[in-house]
């Protein structure tokens, strides 16, 4: 196999035309086509749809495309570690990142640790929805993942890093006593909830419906900035892991209440690639990530208390 025939097929599918592919790549049409022909000849598959609009892959070119991601991104890592290998660590390294949770408030303390023991590392933080990292983890565009959720996909590690305590985020308007609440008081509420595809989301109803307990969501928003400006406006409260509940309460002037129950807790852990091993500076990263999770914990267990007191009185 050629790694050049596989850049080619990448470029193909991600432009979606052969044409413009063979511009970009500077590289006359077909000469281009050739070699697709001979990657299709190669393996024994059919890897291209031509339709008015350019091409689309085929389930197998899907899956050579998947792969080839991969194959692209370990030779240059490789080249890189090679080139490195008598100098200070150095490489990019991707973390994906899901946003207004937990993973994001880790995600300056790691920015600073790695700059500050590996300068050479250059760190690309990408924040997007769950389902999202999912994929990019399993085609390699990036190395690892902070996310909520405790059950890997097919291709996928997951490794649970602590479970985040779930708290609820009410305006300042609605008063519910104390500083801790049972699941049952939620059950007259407002709600605005995340996306009903969102693991957040499926795991909070999870837990109300294992109490007996069905809350309509009155709202969706993904989005801090609306989401505290909701909350502050009184139109509805949300359910959220502590260390980001803590953060829309801050912005909003709203009150912050623990939920008393042992389930009412969220995993937050790291997934990778189980077929892409990680580069040296990857594994660095991960090292660090793994530490500073271990003081997040830490942080969220002495300010359990203080998480239960409204902020607003504070």
């Amino acid at each position: 196999m050629n790694l050049r025939r596989l850049k080619y097929f990448v470029s193909i599918v991600d432009i979606g035309s052969l044409t413009q592919a063979a511009e970009t790549l500077h590289i006359a049409q077909p000469a281009l086509s050739q070699q697709l022909i001979t990657l299709e000849a190669e393996f024994r598959q059919k890897l291209l749809i031509r339709t008015q609009r350019g091409v689309i892959p085929t389930e197998a070119g899907q899956a050579l495309y998947r792969h080839a991601q991969i194959i692209l991104r370990q030779f240059e890592q490789a080249r890189q570690d090679v080139g490195n290998a008598s100098q200070a660590l150095c490489g990019k390294v991707s973390v994906g990142l899901v946003p207004g949770t937990a993973a994001s408030v880790l995600a300056v303390p790691l920015l600073k640790n790695v700059r500050e023991l590996h300068p050479g590392i250059l760190l690309y933080l990408n924040e997007s929805m769950g389902a999202n990292l999912h994929a990019q983890v399993l085609s390699g565009a990036i190395d690892m993942a902070v996310l909520y959720g405790a059950h890997a996909a097919q291709g996928l590690t997951v490794q649970v890093l602590v479970n985040e305590p779930l708290c609820l985020v009410a305006p300042s308007c609605l008063d519910l006593g104390s500083g801790v609440l049972p699941l049952e008081a939620l059950a007259p509420l407002d709600l605005i909830l995340p996306h009903p595809d969102s693991y957040l989301r499926q795991h909070i109803e999870e837990v109300l419906s294992q109490q007996g307990i069905v809350v309509p969501a009155v709202a969706t928003i993904e989005s801090a900035i609306p989401l505290a400006g909701a909350i502050a406006a009184g139109l509805g409260a949300c359910i959220l892991p502590a260390s980001a509940g803590r953060v829309i309460a801050l912005a909003s002037g709203a009150h912050l209440y623990m939920l008393d129950h042992p389930a009412a807790t969220v995993p937050l852990s790291l997934c990778m690639s189980t077929y892409q091993p990680l580069s040296e500076p990857a594994s660095t990263v991960k090292d660090i990530l793994l530490e500073l999770t271990v003081d997040f914990a830490e942080d969220l267990h002495q300010q359990g208390a203080g998480l239960a007191i409204g902020l607003a009185a504070s």
